[in-house]
C-alpha cells in the first residue's frame, strides 16, 4: 500500500471542504483548518478533523494544502506566528487563484522560512472536485512536483506541470479570462435576443448547431432567464478578482486588457447591484440593464 503524507488543507470552503473530504476518502490523513468558525464546525460535521489554529494545522502534517480566497488570505494565515515557525520543512501547495508575482513573492517568503512550495491552481468546480476530475496545474520543482504527485492524482487524473513557480498561476488566469468572456459575450448576446423578441429556444438550437457553442452556455442559461443566480459555486466577485489579476498580469506584457477592463467594469456594476455573493452569471444583469 503506497504511504501517502499526512496532509493540512487549510480553507474549508466550499472548494477546499470537498477538497479534504475527497483525499481523505482516498486514503489521506487529512487535518483542515478555517478562519471562520462556521465552516470549520460543517466540516467537523462532515467527518473531517479541524485543528483549532492553522500552526495546528500545520504541524501535524508533511504536506499542506492552500485553499484559500486570494494572496491576502494566504499571507494572514502563513506569514504570522506562530503559523510561520511550522512552515519549516513542510511542503506548500497554493491551490488557489493568485497572480504570477503574487505566487513567485509566496515561494521566495515560504523559502526563507525554511518551507518548500509548489502552485498548483484547478480548473474544476464541487462535482469534479468530488469525484477526482479537477485540472491540475503545476508550477515549480520537478522533485517536489513528484513528492506531491500521489495526492495530487487523488484529485486529478492526470496532474501536469506547466513549468516555473509563476507559470501554472498564469496559465490558470488565461483559463479564467476565458471564463470570464465566454460568460460575458454570451450574456449580451443573449440579452439581444431577448430584447428583440426571437424565440431563445431557435436561438440555442442555432448556437448548439455551430462552431460557436460551448457547453457553459446551456450550464448557465436557466439562470439568465429565471434570473436566479443562487448556489454559487463560483461567486462573482471571484470572478472579479480573477479578471483583475489577469489585467494586473497581462498588461505589463503588452497585452491589450481594454476587453478584461470592461468585463472587469461588468462584474463591478454586479457588485454594486448587490450580486457579488451570487453564481458569476449574475453579470448578466450588469450587462442587459442597460
Amino acid at each position: 500500500m503506497e504511504l501517502l503524507p499526512k496532509t493540512a488543507v487549510l480553507g474549508l470552503g466550499l472548494m477546499g471542504t470537498e477538497i479534504a473530504l475527497r483525499l481523505q476518502a482516498q486514503g489521506v490523513a487529512v487535518t483542515g483548518w478555517n478562519r471562520g468558525a462556521e465552516r470549520s464546525q460543517a466540516a467537523a460535521a462532515a467527518g473531517l478533523a479541524v485543528a483549532a489554529d492553522a500552526a495546528t494545522a500545520i504541524g501535524a502534517a508533511d504536506l499542506v494544502l492552500l485553499v484559500l480566497s486570494d494572496a491576502a488570505a494566504i499571507e494572514a494565515t502563513l506569514l504570522a506566528p506562530p503559523a510561520a515557525a511550522a512552515l519549516r520543512g513542510r511542503l506548500i501547495v497554493q491551490m488557489g487563484t493568485i497572480g504570477p508575482e503574487e505566487s513567485r513573492g509566496l515561494a521566495a517568503r515560504l523559502d526563507a522560512l525554511g518551507g518548500r512550495y509548489l502552485e498548483a491552481p484547478v480548473l474544476g468546480s464541487l462535482g469534479e472536485a468530488r469525484e477526482g476530475r479537477l485540472i491540475i496545474m503545476v508550477g515549480g520543482d520537478e522533485t517536489l512536483f513528484a513528492q506531491c504527485r500521489p495526492v495530487l492524482e487523488r484529485l486529478g487524473a492526470q496532474p501536469q506541470r506547466i513549468g516555473a513557480v509563476g507559470q501554472a498561476a498564469a496559465l490558470k488566469l488565461a483559463l479564467n479570462q476565458l471564463i470570464a468572456g465566454l460568460t460575458a459575450t454570451f450574456a449580451l448576446s443573449l440579452g439581444l435576443v431577448r430584447a428583440q423578441g426571437i424565440d431563445v429556444d431557435q436561438f440555442m438550437a442555432l448556437l448548439r448547431g455551430s462552431a460557436l457553442y460551448a457547453q457553459t452556455f446551456d450550464k448557465k442559461l436557466d439562470k439568465y432567464l429565471s434570473h436566479d443566480y443562487g448556489a454559487a459555486n463560483f461567486p462573482l466577485k471571484h470572478l472579479l478578482k480573477d479578471v483583475r489579476l489577469f489585467r494586473q498580469a497581462a498588461a505589463p506584457l503588452g497585452l491589450d486588457t481594454a476587453l478584461a477592463g470592461a468585463i472587469e467594469a461588468a462584474c463591478i456594476r454586479g457588485q454594486d447591484l448587490g450580486l457579488g455573493d451570487q453564481d458569476y452569471s449574475a453579470i448578466y444583469e450588469a450587462l442587459s440593464r442597460g
